[in-house]
Formats: C-alpha cells, structure tokens, sequence
C-alpha cells in the first residue's frame, strides 16, 4: 500500500482528500504547515506528499527540498497559476487546481506513484560522477543524472557500449557525447541507421566493395566502417541489420579488420563500435533474427535512456531550452509558456518522446501570433493524435482498396476483411500475406507510405522482416 502525507491547513479539504485517498486503497497521513509535517513525520517514508501553496508560516513549496527524493504535488487555486508553475521549476512533480475533481486527483495521484516508484527501482545515483553535467543534454533527474555518470565512466575507454531506449529519446545525443569525452574525440564519429538501408546495400555501405563486385559497382567504395578508422562507429537500430552483415561486423570487432565485398584481402581498422536499438535483442537472438556472438560483443556497457515521460521536471527544462533556442532561431523575441501550455506538457505522455516535444516546440513557434506567450492550443497535443487517426483510417482505405483489387484479378484469395477490423489487423494481415513475394519496397509501395514508415510500424505491430534466403 502506498503511503500519502497531506498538508492542508484548512481542516474540511484536509478530511476530505483524506476520506477520498483511503477509498482509493491508499494510506494516509496529516498535518496542518510544514512545521507540523517536517516535526512529527518522516518525509521520506512517504510515496507522495500532497500540500497546498498557501500555507500558514512556510509556503508548501518548501517541502520540496526537505522532501529530498519524495514527489511533492502542490495544490493551488485557479487564481495563483502562475505560482503553480514557479512550484514545478522549483521541483514540484506536478501541480492541481482548486476545486480539483475526484478523478482528477486519483488520476494524478496513481500516475505520480507509478511514475516515482519505477525511476526509484532503475535510478539510484549514488556515484561521485552523479551531478556531473554532458554537454548538449539537458535534464537533472535522478534517471538522467545516473546516465551522466556511466557516460563519464565509459567515454575515456575503448569498451563497446550499448544504448537502448524508446525511438525519440536521443541514443544519437548519447553516442555524440561519448564520441566527444573519449580519447577519439579528434577522429570522425560515422553515424548509421540500419533500418534505413535497404537489405541490398547495407554491406557495401558498411564494408566497402570493389570495382565490379556485383551489378551497379562502377567504382570501388571503401565503406562507412573504414571511414571511422580511429573513430567512432554509431550503429543506430542494430537490431535491423541482416545476418550476413552481422557476422561481417562481428569480425571487424573480434580481429579489427575489414573486407570488402568482392576482395580477396582484409585490412586492418581500429574501429569504436556505439550500438543502439529500442528492440529487445536478447529475444531476436531467441528467435534467431540477431547473433548471440555479436551480441555478447556489443553488450559490453549497456546505457539505457529514460523515456520522457519518466523524466518528471526535465519536461518543463527541455520544453523552455527548445523554446529559446527555437525563438533565437526565427529571430523572435524570447517567448514563454502559459500555464495551461506547461500543464499540456508535463500531463501528456510524448509516446515520441523528446524528438515529439521538440516538433510540437517548434512548430509552436512558427505559428505563434502573440509576442509574448505560447497557449496549449498551440502545442496542438490532441490534434496531433486527431492526424495520427486521420493517416490510420486514409491507410486503412487504401488497404481495402488493394485487397479489393487484387481479389477482382484472383491475386488476393484471403477471406473478406470484417468490417471492424483496426488498421494493425489490415496491416498485419497484408504484410504477412506479401512479403514472401514483395521486397520492402514493394510492400511500402503498395501499402502508400514509405519505407521507414513500413519498418516503424512492423517494430510497433511487432511482425518481423522475412529472413533473407543465405547466399
């Protein structure tokens, strides 16, 4: 059961935010001012602390810090928003309005705890590096400042580092700065996305190739991991690349060597190998799509980036350091969030994570009429989800129209689609259905979207690419 202190001097909101948590399978404690609270209870025992900001003596916002690692949400009338938000850039995990609804307040509650409970388990920053700051990335919770120290521990070595973490998290901003803090910081750092070369290409791209080694090899190309030779090789979605490049770089790895396709003779590179990947590749090797050699040679030093909406504060901290530099950028006057636009933003979950916040930002920006403020209605959070069902229900057309056309031509003999069927039903069934006789390209081709977009959503629907036939 989790523990609740509230700090409330008026005595009627006090027992009914009491009565109201005890329903909801919560244990709960009381006091009337921070003096009461800090005197007679461990604020550190606690799972959360709800307080208003007016408060006789100290102002609630001073549990924060005496709080220590404990989320504090502070509770405000409409008329003190403003307030409410200076409370968050002090620390505050988040901020309801006076009169709060019932289940707006259960719902805050329960996201708070979920939230606090799993970064406590997977961040515990105890290291003398914790409060060390990277370059280029901005945050200081407990999860980022943990990710700062394994970075500073990790750069100076040659060891090969894995990065996972949602898509839109910045694995790219990691690898950058472990390039940057490492003795190769003077050689190039190459940067690859796996996923967006087709199948074809990739080991020519990666290895090189001579003159004539295959169809369309006019000249000879000494490939991207030659390139990085006394550099920084940043392999992002790993977890994307064929089996025969996978034991190409597996050698590169074990003998520091490289061959191009169609040479008869290797030479030698010294490479650093960054990975990345928001795949679980322990179950595509169970699977037998990723080697277990290669993986226990990239599994050196894991880092894992925190999804943004695990990030608490961070939020607002990213969220205004886009808004500056987005204003610098256009040449505007340095604009600021309203109230409603930071409550927009730290309520929302960003399944894009910071990639999403940053176009949601910046697109802010340009649309922004006023000279001093940004709304919510600006972020355009919900429309964006209104266009995503929008694309779903345009595919989903497009979907039933091939399969309408190709049963008219005897080409599609599947039963007739249900009417009810969502857009990962008809996804997933088209796919599985062609790709044995369509590439990639082909499949996205038909489907009307593009490549990546096709990869994206077998990653999300969770349908792997058909294995290529070995040479």
């Amino acid at each position: 059961m989790s523990h609740i202190l509230v700090v409330e001097d008026e005595a009627i909101i006090r027992t009914a935010l009491r009565k109201l948590l005890e329903r909801n399978k919560y244990s709960v404690n009381e006091a009337s001012s921070v003096k009461e609270a800090t005197s007679r209870h461990d604020l550190s025992r606690y799972d959360l602390i709800i307080s208003d900001l007016r408060l006789p003596g100290a102002p609630g916002t001073d549990l924060i810090k005496l709080a220590g690692e404990t989320p504090v949400l502070i509770m405000t009338s409409y008329a003190s928003l403003r307030s409410a938000v200076d409370s968050m850039r002090m620390g505050a995990v988040d901020y309801i309005a006076k009169p709060f609804d019932h289940d707006e307040m259960i719902t805050a509650v329960k996201r708070i705890i979920g939230k606090s409970s799993k970064i406590q388990a997977q961040a515990k920053p105890s290291s003398q590096y914790s409060g060390l700051q990277i370059p280029g990335m901005i945050g200081s919770s407990a999860t980022m400042k943990n990710l700062y120290s394994r970075i500073h521990k990790v750069a100076p070595t040659a060891a090969t580092v894995l990065v996972n973490g949602e898509t839109g998290t910045g694995k790219e901003l990691v690898a950058k700065a472990i390039h940057n803090a490492s003795p190769r910081h003077h050689k190039p750092m190459i940067s690859v996305n796996c996923a967006a070369i087709p199948e074809t290409l990739i080991e020519s791209e990666l290895f090189g190739h001579e003159k004539g080694a295959f169809t369309g090899a006019a000249s000879k190309s000494e490939g991207l991991v030659a390139a990085a030779d006394g550099g920084t090789l940043f392999l992002d979605e790993i977890g994307e690349l064929p089996l025969e490049a996978q034991a190409r770089l597996l050698r590169v790895l074990q003998e520091g060597e490289v061959r191009p396709i169609g040479s008869v003779e290797s030479k030698k590179v010294d490479v650093r190998l960054i990975a990345a990947t928001h795949r679980n590749l322990v179950q595509l090797c169970r699977e037998g799509r990723f080697r277990e050699d290669l993986y226990y040679r990239i599994n050196v030093v894991q880092l894992t980036l925190p999804p943004l909406r695990d990030r608490g504060k961070d939020i607002i901290a990213l969220a205004e350091s886009l808004l500056e530099r987005f204003c610098r950028e256009m040449g505007k006057r340095t604009l600021r969030l309203t109230p409603e636009a930071i409550q927009s933003i730290t309520t929302y979950t960003w399944p894009g994570n910071v990639r999403e916040l940053e176009n949601a930002i910046q697109r802010a920006v340009i649309l922004c009429d006023d000279e001093k403020e940004i709304g919510h209605k600006l972020l355009s959070i919900d429309l964006d989800l209104v266009e995503i069902n929008r694309d779903r229900e345009e595919i989903i057309e497009a979907v039933q129209r091939h399969q309408s056309a190709n049963r008219a031509t005897h080409i599609h003999k599947s039963p007739e689609p249900k009417e009810d069927l969502s857009l990962e039903d008809y996804f997933q069934r088209f796919v599985l259905e062609h790709q044995d006789t369509m590439s990639e390209t082909e499949l996205a081709h038909k489907l009307g979207v593009s490549r990546k977009c096709l990869w994206e959503r077998r990653q999300k629907l969770g349908i792997p690419r058909k294995k290529t036939a070995s040479k």
